[in-house]
C-alpha cells in the first residue's frame, strides 16, 4: 500500500501520514574494488583511527568540513548503503545537484559511485521525456563497483522526469516530487491523462510531495530576485532537502557556490538561501521521521579527491609528461564525451602543457604529429566519429614511426548516434581502422580512477616503442567518477626517453652519419631525433622507407621487410606488459569471464555475487587488448566456459575466438546505458545451469 506525505504549507505545518522507512535495505555486496563515484571537488585526507588500526581498517577523514549538519532532531538511522538518482528538465541542474552530492559524501568518506544521464541536447524542450537529465549515484560504508541497481529514492522535478524514471525505482522505494510542476499544462506535456501524484497510479512507493519551487521563491524572495530567476534556484533546494534527509555536511557546497558564482552575488546568495530552505525544511517540516546516515568506508588510508575519467586522463597526461621530461601537446577537435580533456588540460599550462583547439578532427591529429616530430608527447582526443576521421592521420603516424597518444572516448553509434550515451563498440575500428598493414597497441581503461594509470601506460608504449597507441575509455567512465587516492609519486613508473644526441652509422666515405630507422635490437624501435640537432639532420615522411637509412624505397622486398618489422616491434610489446590479474576462483572456476573497459565494475558485482551462491567463477579483465597479454591463450584454455561481457555486439569475443580458437560466448548490450551486476550474474547461472 501506498503511504502518502505531503507538505500542505510552506514551512513547519503537514498534513498526512507519515510512515517510518529506511530507504535503503541491506543488500549483497557488490565487490572487492571501487570503480565509478564522486566527481572532482573535495579533498579528504584519511588517517587510521588509530595507530593501532590495521591496514585497510575503517578511516576518519580529518578534514574540518566533515561535520555532519543534522541539527537538533531526531538520530539519524544508519544504512549500509543508499541509491538515490534525481531528474529534471535539462536546465534543471540535475547535474551539478548530484555532483554537489557526491562531492560532499566524499569528503564524509564514503565509498560512491556516480551514473550521469543526460540528453545530447544542450536545451531539450522543457517538460518533455526527451528534455529529462538525470543523475545516480550510490553511497556505502564499503567498497563498491557500481553506481547501482534499481534505485531507493527518486527524487522528481516534473511529470516529465517522474514518467521516464519511475521504472527504475525499486519497489517500495521514496518518491520525493516536485508538486508545483504538477500542473495541467507540464502534465500533459509529460504525456499523462490525470495527475499521478493524486490517482493512486504510485501505489506501492512511499511518496513524499513537495511543493519545491514555491518553497525555493519564497526563501529567496527577500533577496530580490525575480520570481523566474528565483525558479532556477530549485536544484539548490532539491540539494538541502537531500543533505539533510542522508546527514551531508552543507560547508562543502556553501564553499563551492561562493568559488563558483562569486562574480554574481545575487546568483550566489539566491542559490545558498534555496540551499539552506531545503535543508532547514527537511530538520522542521516534520515530513520525514528521521534522516539517515551511511558511514564512512573502510579505505587504505591516504589523501583522496574526487575524480572524473576525463579529468584522471589528463592528469595521467600530465603525470606522464613530467615522468618522461617531455612537454605535452595536445591537438584536439571538441566532441562528446572527450571534450573535457581538452578543457582540463588547458587548465596547466603552468607544468609545460600546450593545447590546440584545432579547425578539425585531421588538424587536431596532425598537429599532435607535428608535436611529436618536434620532441614532445603527442596527443589527440576524440570519440567514435573522430577516430575515423583520423584514420588517414594515424596512418602516417605509424609509417612515421613516432610516438603518439590518440585517446576514444567511445559512445554510441554509428554517426552521431547517441553523443551522450556509453557504448563501447571502437575495439575493431581501432585495431583495422586505418589503410594498410599498420597495427598500432590499444590500451583501455576500466574505471574512472584506473584513467590515470592506463594514460601513462600508454605514453609509457608510445614512447618505448615510437608508435601511436590508441587508449579506449569511454562516456560512463568519462562522466562517471570515484575517490581516488593520491598515488606516492615514488611509484610512478620511470618513463624517461633516451633522444638521439650524435650520429649513428659510419656512411661508405666513413663520414659519421644518422640514420633514423637504424633499430634498438631489443624493441625494434627506431631513434628518436629532435629536428635541429647538429649532425641529425633527418627526413621523414609518407612513403615507404628503407629500413636504417629511412631513404624513400620502392623495392618490394624492402617494403615486405618493413611491413613484418612493424608488426614485429607491437608483437613484442607482449613481453613487456604484466600478466592477466585473475580474481575469484582462480584454481577451480568452471567458468571464466572475460572482459574489458568499463564493464570491470558491473563483472566484479556480478561475479561476487555468483560466488556467494556456490558457484565457481573467475574474472579476468584485459587493460592489453593490442597485443594481447602473453598467458592469456593458456588461460582460456583452462577453462570449458568463457562469458565475454561487451557493450557491443561482440567484439572482443570474436578477436578471441580467432586468435586462441576458443568457444568464447558474448553477452552484449548496446542500450547507451552500462551492465549492471544483476545482468551479468543472470547470464553467468544462466551459462553454468545454475
Amino acid at each position: 500500500m501506498r503511504s502518502t506525505v505531503r507538505s500542505s504549507t510552506p514551512g513547519v505545518g503537514v498534513s498526512g501520514r507519515r510512515q517510518r522507512r529506511a530507504v535503503g535495505p541491506p543488500r549483497p555486496r557488490e565487490g572487492l574494488h571501487v570503480t565509478s563515484v564522486a566527481p572532482r571537488g573535495g579533498v579528504a585526507t584519511l588517517t587510521p583511527q588509530s595507530t593501532s588500526t590495521p591496514q585497510g581498517a575503517p578511516v576518519t577523514a580529518t578534514d574540518p568540513t566533515t561535520a555532519e549538519a543534522t541539527g537538533s532532531g531526531p538520530e539519524p538511522v544508519e544504512l549500509d548503503r543508499v541509491i538515490i538518482r534525481v531528474a529534471g528538465d535539462s536546465g534543471d541542474g540535475m547535474q551539478l545537484t548530484g555532483d554537489r552530492f557526491t562531492s560532499a559524501s566524499a569528503v564524509l568518506g564514503n565509498d560512491l559511485a556516480t551514473l550521469p544521464d543526460f540528453p545530447a541536447e544542450i536545451r531539450a524542450p522543457a517538460g518533455t521525456l526527451a528534455g529529462v537529465s538525470a543523475f545516480q549515484v550510490q553511497i556505502s560504508d564499503h567498497e563498491i563497483t557500481t553506481p547501482g541497481d534499481a534505485p531507493d529514492v527518486l527524487v522528481a522535478m516534473n511529470p516529465a522526469a517522474l514518467r521516464k524514471e519511475l521504472a527504475r525505482l525499486r519497489p517500495g522505494g521514496s518518491l520525493v516530487v516536485n508538486t508545483d510542476a504538477f500542473d495541467e499544462r507540464h502534465l500533459t506535456k509529460a504525456g499523462y491523462r490525470s495527475n499521478p501524484v493524486e490517482d493512486g497510479s504510485l501505489d506501492g512507493y512511499t511518496v513524499y510531495e513537495v511543493p519545491m519551487t514555491s518553497l525555493t521563491k519564497d526563501a529567496v524572495g527577500p533577496l530580490g530576485v525575480k520570481p523566474r530567476d528565483a525558479e532556477r534556484s530549485k536544484n539548490f533546494f532539491a540539494l538541502g532537502l537531500l543533505s539533510w534527509m542522508y546527514t551531508r555536511p552543507l560547508d562543502p557546497t556553501v564553499e563551492w557556490v561562493e568559488t563558483k558564482f562569486g562574480a554574481k552575488p545575487q546568483v550566489r546568495d539566491a542559490n545558498l538561501a534555496a540551499l539552506r530552505a531545503g535543508h532547514a525544511f527537511g530538520e522542521t517540516a516534520e515530513l520525514f521521521d528521521h534522516p539517515y546516515r551511511v558511514k564512512p568506508a573502510a579505505l587504505a588510508p591516504g589523501t583522496y579527491t574526487n575524480i572524473t575519467g576525463n579529468t584522471a586522463l589528463a592528469w595521467g597526461l600530465i603525470a606522464a609528461s613530467r615522468l618522461s621530461g617531455l612537454p605535452v601537446f595536445l591537438g584536439s577537435y571538441p566532441i562528446t564525451p572527450a571534450s573535457d580533456i581538452l578543457h582540463e588540460l588547458s587548465r596547466h599550462k603552468e607544468f609545460g602543457v600546450r593545447t590546440l583547439q584545432a579547425e578539425d578532427e585531421i588538424a587536431g591529429i596532425t598537429s599532435a604529429i607535428g608535436a611529436a616530430f618536434g620532441g614532445h608527447l603527442g596527443v589527440t582526443t576524440t570519440s567514435g566519429p573522430g577516430l575515423a576521421l583520423k584514420a588517414e592521420a594515424l596512418g602516417l603516424a605509424v609509417s612515421l614511426e613516432l610516438p603518439l597518444v590518440v585517446i576514444d572516448i567511445q559512445r554510441g553509434g554509428p554517426s552521431t548516434g547517441l553523443p551522450t550515451k556509453t557504448e563501447a563498440s571502437d575495439l575493431l575500428q581501432a585495431m583495422y581502422g586505418r589503410h594498410g598493414e599498420s597495427p598500432v597497441p590499444v590500451v583501455a581503461a576500466k574505471s574512472p580512477s584506473h584513467c590515470f594509470d592506463a594514460a601513462i601506460e600508454a605514453a609509457r608504449i608510445a614512447l618505448r616503442y615510437r608508435t601511436p597507441v590508441v587508449l579506449l575509455s569511454d562516456g560512463y567512465l568519462a562522466n562517471g567518477s570515484e575517490p581516488w587516492r593520491l598515488p606516492d609519486v615514488a611509484d610512478l613508473p620511470d618513463i624517461s626517453v633516451d633522444m638521439a644526441t650524435e650520429p649513428n652509422h659510419t656512411d661508405d666515405a666513413g663520414e659519421a652519419t644518422f640514420w633514423p630507422y637504424l633499430r634498438d635490437p631489443d624493441t625494434l624501435a627506431r631513434p628518436w631525433a629532435v629536428p635541429g640537432t647538429p649532425g641529425l639532420e633527418h627526413r621523414i615522411g609518407g612513403l615507404e622507407k628503407e629500413d636504417g637509412s629511412g631513404n624513400i624505397s620502392y623495392e618490394p622486398a624492402n617494403h615486405e621487410h618493413m611491413v613484418e618489422l612493424r608488426a614485429a616491434r607491437i608483437a613484442g610489446i607482449a613481453h613487456d606488459i604484466p600478466p592477466v590479474e585473475v580474481t575469484g576462483d582462480v584454481d577451480d572456476a568452471d567458468l571464466l569471464v572475460l572482459g574489458w573497459g568499463s564493464t570491470w565494475g558491473a563483472i566484479d558485482g556480478g561475479v561476487n555475487r555468483c560466488r556467494a551462491r556456490g558457484m565457481r567463477v573467475a574474472h579476468a579483465h584485459l587493460t592489453h587488448l593490442h597485443p594481447f597479454p602473453p598467458d592469456l591463450g593458456p588461460l582460456l584454455a583452462r577453462h570449458d566456459h568463457v562469458l565475454v561481457p561487451e557493450m557491443n555486439l561482440g567484439q572482443l569475443s570474436r578477436l578471441v575466438r580467432a586468435e586462441y580458437l576458443v568457444d568464447a560466448r558474448s553477452l552484449t548490450k548496446v542500450r547507451g546505458v552500462p551492465f549492471s551486476a544483476p545482468e551479468i550474474e543472470a547470464a553467468i547461472a544462466k551459462e553454468l545451469g545454475a
